[in-house]
């Protein structure tokens, strides 16, 4: 502070200044918290966008697909370099490239999100049975790894069906019943973000309730790979765990079974079937184009929330 400073200023600075050009490098971590309105602001973004060449309204259509399905190219969109320097006076961009990728850093905070002090949720049975901060972790790790897993076999395998000879090709749809091995690239790509609906249920303290048959599926599967990794890595566990509270219901596999299935539903199954069976005579009686329909009871999802790949 009061230094001098011989930096040219007026109208023929950048004339005179040797620092005529500059390379601007900014980092940001970045939540989203409202998808609807961030497409929205995309969507506005690509109408306002000038497209030239070769077929420039098949340019705009298909950017405005890519923005209404994917966050990260919605993103993308409204931080383009271009769109960023044109709101800044006095600069023109001279070139520039925009990379978003996933972090870890921002993690939701389950013991927060769960504290062990909470009542029980309502509707959620036994009234001193917990959801803790650690069991909500790592069934939040095990949906977001298989959701990553279906969206890879989907970008391997496009729409090719699963055969009894590359079974072990397949990172997860290999694991759903038989009957779905030929199903095509959407259905695929709603399964992965059937895992994702539930890992950002928990994301905002929710209980991860299924609320369709699809999501029935995918829990029993993220629970019995969070048991798998708690018996043969505890360590890895343990790290993952960090500073988070400690409970006598951490990893209560059979609680969450009990707590979790069933909430919603059709009520007219075998009472005397355990999960695994219920949730088995349920997909047998459903077609897989059917397993996406919500139940009647519960809270229909965002029809409009896209999908993160």
């Amino acid at each position: 502070m009061g230094e001098r400073s011989d930096h040219p200023k007026g109208p023929g600075a950048a004339e005179e200044s040797g620092a005529q050009e500059i390379e601007a490098t900014v980092v940001l971590g970045i939540r989203i918290t409202d998808w609807p309105a961030l497409r929205a602001a995309a969507q506005a973004a690509v109408a306002e966008l000038d497209f030239a060449g070769i077929d420039p309204a098949g340019q705009r259509e298909a950017l405005l697909r890519e923005v209404t399905d994917d966050p990260n190219a919605a993103l993308g969109a409204l931080l383009h370099p271009d769109r960023l320097v044109a709101s800044i006076p006095g600069i023109e961009a001279l070139g520039g490239t925009l990379e978003i990728s996933l972090t870890d850093d921002f993690a939701p905070d389950f013991a927060d999100l769960f504290p062990l002090d909470a009542e029980a949720e309502d509707g959620g049975g036994d009234d001193d049975w917990l959801l803790t901060p650690r069991t909500a972790c790592l069934l939040h790790t095990q949906l977001i790894t298989l959701a990553d897993a279906a969206y890879d076999d989907l970008e391997e395998h496009e729409g090719d069906p699963v055969g009894d000879e590359d079974e072990q090709e397949w990172a997860v749809l290999a694991r759903f019943p038989r009957r779905t091995w030929g199903m095509h690239r959407s259905w695929r790509r709603s399964v992965a973000r059937t895992f994702d609906d539930l890992a950002d249920d928990l994301a905002l303290g929710e209980w991860p309730l299924p609320r369709c048959p699809a999501e029935e599926l995918a829990l029993r599967l993220a629970l019995a790979d969070a048991r798998e990794l708690l018996g043969s890595q505890p360590q890895a566990v343990a790290d993952m765990m960090g500073d988070l509270p400690v409970d006598l219901y951490d990893y209560d596999w059979d609680g969450c079974v009990d707590q979790l299935f069933g909430v919603y539903g059709p009520g007219d199954e075998d009472p005397d079937a355990d999960a695994a069976d219920r949730i088995d005579q349920l997909l047998a009686a459903t077609h897989p184009e059917g397993w996406f329909l919500p139940y009647e009871d519960a809270e229909e999802r965002d029809v409009s929330r896209g999908y993160r790949r």
